[in-house]
Formats: structure tokens, C-alpha cells, sequence
């Protein structure tokens, strides 16, 4: 399962880099975002200056993909990366934190720009579709 981050959707509705060409590459079965990515979508929406279309543009998408909730084991794996990082010095935001919990509890491939932070989690599969 391939966990997109926020980034990478955002990346794919723009037409940045390759990230349109990996996802038309996978089985739609095997996409999900998060609930929080979802929220941070909505966000981006609802400051949009074109929401009506923003809007049937995501829906449309979340019609062939799963939407992973942060559910309790979500939440315990957050935690756990939380403390690891800040014990180590190295914490990352909030939201990454929770798309993070949600990446390791359903065992998914999270597809982030943002390597950099996310590879200081260690067990935390991750990929670059913007390459």
C-alpha cells in the first residue's frame, strides 16, 4: 500500500513532476491517504480562490482511493515516533507526526517529497514520486 502525503497530492492536482506518472502506474487499490491528509486537503480547498472545481477535482479522486483513518493504532504509532524523535533531538511537525502514525500502523509506503524528515523514522518506508 502506498500512503501519499499531503505534498505529493498536491503535486499531482498541479501537475509537478512525476508524481501523476507513478500514481497512473499503480493499481488504484493500492493508494491511500490519510484522514489527515484529507483534513489538510480541505484546508486547501476552502482557501482556494476556485473551490467549486478544487472540490469536484478531489472528489473525483477520492472515488478510486482508500482513505487510511488515524484510528487508535494510528494514534500509539504516532506517539512512539513522536518521543523517539524528540528524545533524539530530531522532532518533525505535528501532521507529518500523525501521517506518520498512520503510514506505520497500516504497514504503507508513504510517497512524500519531504524525505529529509521522514527518513528519521526509522521503520518507516518511504519513496519520492516527485523524481
Amino acid at each position: 500500500m502506498f500512503l501519499l502525503d499531503t505534498n505529493t497530492l498536491i503535486y499531482f492536482f498541479k501537475g509537478r513532476g512525476k508524481v501523476a506518472e507513478h500514481l497512473f502506474a499503480t493499481p488504484p487499490g493500492d493508494v491511500a491517504i490519510s484522514s489527515v491528509s484529507l483534513y489538510e486537503i480541505e484546508v486547501v480547498i476552502a482557501k482556494s480562490a476556485q473551490p467549486a472545481k478544487r472540490r469536484k477535482q478531489f472528489d473525483t479522486f477520492l472515488a478510486i482511493v482508500a482513505v487510511l483513518p488515524f484510528d487508535r493504532s494510528s494514534a500509539r504509532a504516532a506517539a512512539s515516533v513522536r518521543v523517539d524523535l524528540e528524545r533524539r533531538g530530531l522532532p518533525i511537525g505535528p501532521l507529518d507526526n500523525l501521517i506518520a502514525g498512520v503510514a506505520l500502523a497500516h504497514r504503507a509506503t508513504l510517497v512524500t517529497r519531504n524525505t529529509r524528515e521522514f527518513s528519521r523514522l526509522p521503520g518507516l518506508a518511504i519513496l519520492d514520486w516527485y523524481e
